[in-house]
């Protein structure tokens, strides 16, 4: 019964708790608060904290203030992670303080939520900070009141999307995966072993609701508008080695497929992988490489530098062997700790296409002519022309190989999930029957990244000029187009019915 005896303007709650939901949903219909970052049980959780006034007028308990409010999209939200804070994190309720005064210059603004230390409640531990709906607006306030307060980490969160940041240095804030545990500190956190069971479990797409576009877009705010590097180079760089790190643990991938198949037949959506991941033990697989560990950051670099010389070896054809990270050590660190989270291979490939587009788009839209065909349309396309296995594709304008994409999505008809997938022997060798041809470089080295990730690896996206084709052979004296492009071409050549 939520309710309070004692005090009579407040009448007993007898809705059930579907209808309780349905008053607080009916709250935050047209906001940009929401409920999507929190479990079944803590949104119930918060349902019980409804008071009912004689006038029908639904207001909300505060947890920690012991206080009846006014029934807002941003109280919702702050007692939903109040929940969070105090059961799932271990936090004593003494030190969590509401509309926490921090003296900013002159003014004195207040948290919404702060962690004072155990030790000494001067000291304040943990901002969260939800004022802001929009996710660059909160970020900013976010990090003036972690400076103010003295606080090494900050949460921003609307209920539907979250950031975790570590303030290393005064303007220098990198993501964390979580935020410390009532028994932790930040190093703690820092320096835990982490490993693909672990980036499955912690994938920041399917948890923190963001998708890698607005990472990205984040970066170039955070970092990018201040290096005076390449976006497109140097993010493309790291993704990468991103990718390579994640390559180095197929065992553990392999290990976990496994258990999954042995488990069930059936494809598990990214909730009940979660879970079920969360209980392998994985004190024996390898831990990940492309991490922010707290080590100095010219000694990450050079750690990354090593990972991205290796991917280039194996990898062929995407970059040049010399090419290296161009990236500030302080800057790299930063673009690191927001990708590290992040889960390339097996996952939502849409989610990789939207960011590579964005990319690209940016980078080389109406030059030379070149226009992307916007993904949705080309969806569109694929599932007109309804390609089958066996069939060959080839695009021969393919920029950053949207349509060549697509159709092994439309062929193996998972790619667009978050279940954890495998391409199968057949599907990879009907695979390698879709060609993409473009004479942009960099359009070319997205496209096979792209590629690479759906499954057919690298080998038959081509950079020649389709409208200057009867040149095509005369590059194979070309020592480095040959270097990046012999494999693709030979396996083109090989379907011409006539030499000529």
């Amino acid at each position: 019964m939520n309710y309070y005896k004692n005090i009579p303007q407040y009448i007993e709650f007898n809705d059930s708790i579907e209808a309780q939901k349905e008053r607080l949903f009916e709250c935050l219909k047209s906001s940009k608060w929401g409920p999507q970052l929190f479990e079944e049980d803590e949104i119930d959780a918060v349902c019980q904290l409804l008071v009912l006034e004689e006038t029908n007028k639904t207001r909300i308990t505060c947890q920690i203030r012991e206080r009846i409010l006014g029934l807002k999209p941003e109280e919702i939200v702050r007692q939903w992670y109040l929940n969070r804070l105090i059961n799932r994190y271990g936090y004593e309720n003494s030190r969590i303080k509401v509309e926490y005064p921090i003296q900013m210059g002159a003014s004195t603004k207040k948290a919404d939520i702060v962690i004072l230390n155990a030790k000494d409640p001067q000291v304040v531990d943990i901002v969260v900070e939800l004022k802001k709906p929009q996710n660059k607006d909160g970020r900013e306030q976010l990090k003036s009141y972690c400076n103010a307060s003295g606080a090494p980490v900050g949460v921003w969160t609307n209920g539907n999307k979250i950031t975790y940041y570590h303030k290393k240095e005064p303007n220098i804030f990198i993501n964390l995966t979580d935020i410390p545990k009532s028994s932790q500190s930040v190093s703690d956190l820092i320096s835990e072993k982490f490993t693909l069971k672990d980036l499955i479990v912690n994938d920041k797409v399917a948890n923190q609701k963001k998708s890698l576009r607005e990472i990205i877009i984040e970066l170039e705010d955070e970092v990018f508008a201040n290096s005076g590097e390449d976006v497109f180079e140097e993010i493309f760089k790291l993704i990468l080695i991103k990718l390579y790190d994640e390559e180095l643990s197929n065992n553990d991938k392999a290990f976990i497929d496994g258990l999954i198949k042995s488990y069930s037949n059936q494809n598990f959506d990214y909730e009940n992988l979660q879970n079920f991941v969360s209980t392998i033990d994985d004190k024996h697989f390898r831990e990940l490489e492309f991490r922010n560990r707290g080590e100095t950051t010219n000694l990450l670099k050079e750690r990354l530098q090593e990972l991205f010389d290796h991917a280039k070896t194996k990898w062929k054809g995407i970059f040049n062997s010399e090419d290296k990270l161009q990236l500030q050590p302080n800057h790299l660190a930063v673009c690191v700790s927001s990708l590290q989270d992040v889960k390339l291979f097996n996952s939502n490939l849409m989610v990789i296409d939207e960011a590579f587009e964005y990319l690209i788009s940016k980078n080389a839209k109406g030059v030379k002519g070149q226009f992307f065909t916007p993904r949705h349309v080309i969806d569109m396309c694929v599932k007109m022309l309804n390609p089958q296995y066996g069939e060959y594709m080839i695009d021969t304008a393919s920029g950053s190989c949207g349509f060549p994409v697509h159709t092994i999505f439309h062929l193996t008809g998972q790619l667009f999930t978050d279940k954890i997938v495998d391409i199968d022997s057949k599907s990879q060798q009907n695979i390698k029957k879709i060609f993409g041809i473009d004479f942009d470089k960099a359009a070319v080295r997205v496209a096979r990244t792209l590629n690479l990730i759906a499954g057919d690896g690298a080998s038959n996206v081509i950079e020649l000029n389709t409208l200057d084709y009867t040149r095509w052979d005369l590059r194979q004296t070309e020592t480095e187009w040959l270097k990046r492009n012999s494999s693709g071409y030979d396996e083109l050549i090989k379907l011409r019915s006539k030499k000529n």
